[in-house]
């Protein structure tokens, strides 16, 4: 299951309040600026900077890539 459309227009990151990329097949909230990445588990989104891990160049285009992803925030 994915998360909520709605949920998802409101979602930001907490650190930098900038808007995150959702990739389903992943399960992962994504801040490309910072390249951090946030958990979603159980289809809730784990929004704790102390929780949120730094993604490699890698996975940063693996993401970015992703067909699955959209970003969060008003469309």
């Amino acid at each position: 299951m994915a998360l909520d459309a709605f949920l998802l227009e409101l979602l930001e990151d907490p650190a930098d309040h900038g808007p995150l990329r959702y990739v389903a097949a992943r399960d992962v909230l994504y801040n490309p600026r910072a390249r951090r990445a946030y958990e979603v588990r159980d289809d809730i989104a784990v929004l704790l900077t102390t929780e949120a891990r730094d993604v490699d160049d890698a996975e940063h285009a693996a993401i970015m890539d992703d067909p699955s992803g959209r970003d969060t925030g008003l469309a």
